[in-house]
């Protein structure tokens, strides 16, 4: 029997909590809660959790603040919840390494479903890649870019480089095809699971994100094509 995934629910709402709590309890989750970025600071630095459900109008460390923070020790995926639904602030929590955006009021059910989403897009990274060809190559290696699927590593020129999730699973799948023109549809389709959700604002807002993380080498791992989508860059 497969170990429950484990979530960290950080709100400082109470009813927002026992809600989000309950409902991911109901479809077989662990959940640790905490009502601030401080209670969720020591949370994540006492166990590991396999994902984040974070609010964004925290007190004190707030979850954009939060988010950074996390980002500069792991990949752990984060999906955002925000009582602000403007396209600006849905940006700005991409930017930051967020993985998914859910604006308050939401459906518990959806809730659920954006969870599950954001997970599969952690196992299909490297599970889908790496069955496609046999056991023995778990690495797609293009130029000087190498992915680890099973160990979820990017290594560029021999240095190592951290992303989330889903800018592993979008490189990763640029990479399984390299030199080949990917639509934003057909992204979509590999990279993101199937999730109905994620726009592709979104994709090219984390295609930014992954470029942004190449900047120091100088170089940009993926190319634009311009009206019709993106390619592995030869780097």
């Amino acid at each position: 029997m497969r170990a429950a995934k484990h979530v960290l629910v950080v709100d400082d709402e109470r009813r927002i909590r026992e809600v989000v709590e309950y409902a991911l309890i109901k479809d077989g989750f662990r959940v640790t809660h905490a009502a601030n970025g401080e209670q969720a600071e020591s949370a994540l630095a006492a166990q590991n959790f396999d994902l984040v459900v974070l609010d964004v109008m925290l007190p004190g460390i707030d979850g954009l603040e939060l988010c950074r923070r996390i980002r500069a020790q792991s990949a752990t995926p984060v999906l955002f919840l925000s009582a602000r639904g403007d396209e600006v602030d849905r940006i700005v929590g991409l930017e930051l390494g967020g993985d998914d955006y859910l604006v308050k009021p939401f459906s518990p059910r959806e809730l659920v479903a954006r969870v599950r989403a954001v997970l599969r897009r952690v196992e299909s990274a490297g599970v889908a890649s790496a069955a496609s060809r046999g056991s023995a190559s778990r690495a797609l290696t293009h130029g000087r870019l190498r992915i680890d699927i099973e160990r979820h590593e990017v290594r560029f020129a021999d240095q190592a480089l951290t992303l989330t999730a889903t800018e592993f699973a979008l490189l990763a799948a640029l990479l399984e095809r390299p030199g080949v023109v990917l639509s934003r549809a057909q992204l979509l389709r590999r990279a993101y699971a199937d999730d109905l959700h994620v726009t592709e604002r979104t994709l090219d807002t984390h295609v930014r994100r992954i470029r942004g993380k190449f900047r120091e080498f100088e170089v940009d791992p993926i190319t634009t094509v311009h009206g019709v989508g993106y390619k592995a860059s030869d780097c």
